[in-house]
């Protein structure tokens, strides 16, 4: 290799453009930084790079399912107005067909992955920064096979996606099995739980809330004798709260979640299990983070 982890560090402040982009072009050189910027240049990648420091927290969500496989990904951009443009739409759906197409492990193999004949996910991705002019990010996704549904809310702000385990995969096609998986995905949407069930919740989430509500009931003012019984009681509500099938149905307030999907089971004469779903908001929990390039460079290099 014609070049060190520092010439990357050096290419990148001189261009502002990304580690693998950097890298690669400095392969491409042959290690010479002159010819490495022009490479830069000519491919615009550059005059998309000097937009990577504004944060990217609009953007949307998609959420599909092709062939038994479901996708949700998040993409994000500067503005929403560029979020309802078409063609970032299409660029958002294609990426998540090309999720579904090849499995990636993650956000960086994806980016490895051809979109078209002529161009990896990267390459579009670093094109549309170049030609829309704002910053944008493959923030995450979410991929399961099997039997799945897909729901988004209000334009792209929330994609949800829903997989299921059912006994008699035909009865996955009648009306009524769709009409309760999207339910449940809208569930999803509105209520936000973070468990499907009780028994998937970590015992340290459990042990941290029921130290708190031992705290509240003796600021309460109760005899500490009875603190105990009380915790039973309100960790109940707790996980009725953050587990899925211990909700409240939003049609249906007389029944949980997990009643109606037990009804519609029965009715359809098989057994049907939600085994896990995916919730993705838009711009949920973003930070402009640390720019720690230069251990990141040092690492991808191998030093």
């Amino acid at each position: 290799m014609a070049f060190t982890a520092q010439d990357v560090k050096k290419l990148r402040e001189m261009t502002n453009c990304g580690m693998m982009d950097c890298k690669k072009a400095l392969t491409e050189t042959d290690g010479d930084m002159d010819k490495a910027v022009e490479f830069l240049r000519e491919k615009g990648l550059a005059t998309a790079a000097k937009k990577a420091g504004r944060i990217a927290s609009e953007g949307m969500v998609e959420a599909i399912v092709i062939d038994g496989v479901g996708v949700a990904v998040e993409v994000n951009s500067e503005t929403d107005f560029v979020a309802k443009n078409a063609d970032f739409q299409n660029f958002v759906h294609a990426i998540a067909e090309v999720i579904a197409k090849e499995n990636p492990a993650d956000v960086e193999a994806l980016k490895e992955m051809k979109i078209s004949d002529s161009q990896t996910v990267g390459e579009a991705l670093t094109e549309k920064i170049a030609t829309i002019g704002e910053n944008m990010n493959i923030r995450r996704f979410e991929r399961f096979d099997g039997v799945n549904q897909a729901y988004i809310h209000a334009g792209g702000r929330i994609g949800v996606l829903v997989n299921f385990e059912v006994a008699d995969a035909s009865k996955a096609n009648d009306e009524a099995f769709v009409t309760m998986a999207k339910d449940v995905a809208m569930q999803i949407a509105a209520i936000a739980p973070q468990y499907v069930r009780e028994e998937e919740v970590p015992a340290d989430v459990v042990e941290h809330e029921k130290g708190i509500l031992k705290a509240q009931a003796l600021n309460e003012g109760k005899p500490e004798a009875i603190v105990e019984k009380m915790i039973v009681g309100r960790i109940k509500k707790f996980f009725k709260d953050i587990c899925l099938v211990e909700q409240p149905f939003v049609k249906d307030g007389d029944i949980t979640v997990g009643k109606y999907v037990e009804n519609v089971a029965k009715s359809l004469g098989t057994e049907i299990k939600i085994a896990k779903f995916a919730r993705l908001e838009k711009g949920e929990g973003l930070e402009k983070r640390e720019d720690n390039f230069a251990d990141e460079v040092a690492k991808m290099m191998g030093n």
